[in-house]
């Protein structure tokens, strides 16, 4: 039974469109202005851009990518967790997901480090896989040892995160300790069921996947597992949890991949939010259901960081 605080929430997630006075939602072309959305979504992460006292903001660049750590005070100096933000690889970047990300720091006590990966269509993959490869590289140079690190991500970081296992292993570079995927687009193919059953209960624009997918792909393959991490050979990987929304498009996404991955021997655990929208955990502590999942997220962490 979901509360009666996230139905509201969630309702005026996926009304948003109404709230801007439109009454349709926006349908997404490949004449959508990218520039205009990125904007859009800078804009937007504006509001929960507040950052906890106790959490210090240092910007580094990384071997030309622009990188920015969130310290919560008291955090040990040789753990760490990899942020890579969502925004369907056209969007995002370290400022306008500082704000969830303090907070996830702040929660978790471990050093957070975010970086803003090359977006499409400027550079279509393999831009945003190389960018995490290197800033993962860095950190294993700088004396970080791969036990005392876990990925996490949400959205198209979410699915990146994944294929960045992939990559890792491809590459014979030592894996993470573990991994979170936080609603995670693991199949750019955009073939599964939710894509056309749940478009109409989410909050993203009609058809905007099917768009973004295009902008990333360029002229690969959809099918390759460094794109879509589903396709891919996910023996060997290291304990993941997987989040997801029901009412996303997404959902199957990260249904799939968890039941794939299950398959394959990994300690995988896959959590189900009824009636919850797109990255939900993201908006605790504004309703129970997106406070919960976001306490296991940060048990899970603490878990694998030898924290708890």
């Amino acid at each position: 039974m979901t509360s009666f605080k996230s139905k509201i929430f969630n309702f005026l997630i996926r009304n948003g469109h109404l709230l801007r006075g439109q009454l349709r939602k926006e349908v997404f072309d490949m004449n959508t202005s990218i520039h205009m959305f990125r904007e859009r979504c800078e804009k937007g992460a504006s509001k929960y851009a507040k950052i906890p006292k106790n959490v210090e903001i240092k910007p580094q660049v990384i071997d030309g990518i622009n990188a920015e750590w969130l310290i919560p005070a008291g955090a040990s100096t040789e753990k760490v967790i990899l942020y890579v933000h969502g925004g369907g690889y056209v969007s995002g970047s370290c400022s306008d997901h500082r704000g969830f990300v303090s907070k996830f720091a702040q929660n978790t006590g471990v050093t957070n480090l975010t970086f803003e990966y090359r977006l499409a269509p400027e550079n279509p993959f393999p831009a945003a896989i190389d960018d995490s490869v290197a800033v993962y590289q860095c950190l294993l140079k700088t004396g970080y040892k791969p036990d005392n690190i876990v990925i996490v991500g949400e959205s198209a970081g979410g699915g990146l995160t994944l294929a960045l296992l992939l990559a890792l292993k491809e590459q014979k570079i030592q894996l993470p300790k573990a991994a979170v995927a936080i609603s995670p687009w693991t199949d750019l193919t955009c073939s599964s069921e939710s894509y056309r059953t749940k478009n109409k209960v989410s909050p993203a624009p009609l058809n905007s996947w099917y768009v973004f997918s295009k902008h990333y792909i360029g002229n690969g393959n959809a099918e390759n597992p460094l794109v879509s991490p589903l396709f891919g050979n996910l023996m060997g990987l290291p304990p993941i949890l997987i989040n997801s929304g029901v009412d996303d498009e997404l959902f199957d996404d990260g249904e799939k991949f968890y039941q794939k991955a299950k398959a394959a021997g990994v300690d995988v655990t896959f959590r189900a939010g009824v009636g919850m929208v797109h990255c939900y955990p993201l908006l605790a502590p504004m309703f129970p259901e997106a406070t919960e999942a976001m306490d296991e997220i940060v048990d899970f962490i603490k878990l694998h960081l030898g924290k708890l």
